[in-house]
């Protein structure tokens, strides 16, 4: 995430030229994002096994609350100025789609996941030749909805995610079939892409230049076999890494992926004040790349977050997150006495 919004990545990725490398963190980084989101929620609502009855249903307000919150920060994100697609107004309407999913276990959720992802790349290059998004009103309604993330694919990656959570995620057996089938995955749509594969020109000519192609934020179905078996892989190959000694090597960026919600924040809020502060514009890009800004805010991230795990526990708007869809929701206790 912080290559992808810090660094200029002007080359496609490919395998047999190492200076292109850095590309892989083009569209897969949020990709992942959504992923492991999903495997959030999948973990907040029972884990393997789902939460029933009144427990599911105070989790499934409480993941409402959280939606609403997330919508709120990412607008006033936005309102920022600095220029990226920020992903929170997205996230939020995952998070609301997911809620009727949360009582399913991994045998509907994982074929679910498989048939959206074949199924919504076909629809989404029709929704994304609306003449809608070309007005004023359609521009602001995008960025509201955080459509250059449309939840109306992506939900196929947070599915995913809580299908992965509810296979139960800590297993080594899962953490294998998460390596192996993600690099399947990953291997088929990027493989088909090579072979077949429209290039950017050519998706705006015609449904199918859309649709087959896996370019980094095209949500073609390329892309979302490919990058979405990505994440499966990466998902898989950090958790069988960290059954190893080298879990203890990676506390810090362990301690970065447990308040992503802070890491993500905090990198815009100080984005924001230092190109309006040396730039005086928040949304100069290049000005603020040219700055160089990708070390010292990735090295101070992962060090303040790895300072406050230590010291605090868990992430600041992680925490305030949890707390305000407790107090909003409660233990349903309250309702009962009345």
């Amino acid at each position: 995430m912080f290559a992808a919004h810090l660094l200029w990545i002007e080359e496609p990725f490919d395998f047999a030229d190492p200076g292109t490398w850095i590309a892989v963190v083009e569209g897969r980084s949020s990709i992942l994002f959504a992923t492991l989101a999903g495997v959030s929620l999948g973990l907040m609502t029972g884990g393997r096994t789902a939460l029933q009855g009144r427990a599911r249903s105070i989790a499934d307000r409480r993941i409402a609350v959280r939606a609403g919150l997330l919508w709120l920060l990412g607008v006033a994100l936005i309102l920022t100025g600095v220029p990226v697609y920020v992903i929170l107004p997205a996230y939020a309407i995952l998070f609301l789609l997911a809620i009727p999913l949360t009582g399913f276990g991994p045998r509907v959720l994982l074929p679910l996941a498989a048939v959206l992802a074949v199924v919504m790349p076909f629809v989404q290059v029709l929704l994304d030749a609306l003449p809608l998004w070309n007005t004023s009103p359609g521009s602001a309604l995008s960025l509201a909805i955080g459509w250059h993330y449309p939840f109306t694919t992506w939900i196929a990656f947070v599915v995913a995610g809580m299908g992965v959570a509810r296979a139960d995620v800590r297993r080594l057996r899962v953490q294998c079939w998460l390596l192996g089938a993600g690099a399947a995955l990953a291997v088929l749509g990027y493989g088909i892409d090579a072979a077949i594969g429209s290039g950017e020109a050519a998706e705006l000519l015609s449904f199918d230049g859309a649709l087959w192609t896996a370019r980094a934020h095209s949500t073609g179905l390329l892309e979302v076999i490919g990058s979405g078996g990505f994440a499966l892989a990466v998902l898989g190959a950090s958790l069988l890494l960290c059954r190893t000694v080298l879990t203890f090597v990676v506390l810090p960026l362990r301690a970065v992926g447990a308040m992503p919600l802070t890491a993500y924040t905090l990198q815009l809020v100080v984005w924001a004040a230092v190109a309006g502060a040396e730039l005086g514009d928040s949304g100069d890009l290049a000005g603020f790349r040219a700055l160089e800004p990708f070390w010292p805010l990735t090295l101070g991230t992962i060090v303040f977050c790895t300072a406050w795990a230590l010291l605090a526990g868990r992430g600041l708007l992680e925490t305030a997150l949890d707390r305000a869809a407790k107090f909003a929701v409660g233990d349903g206790q309250r309702s009962a006495v009345r």
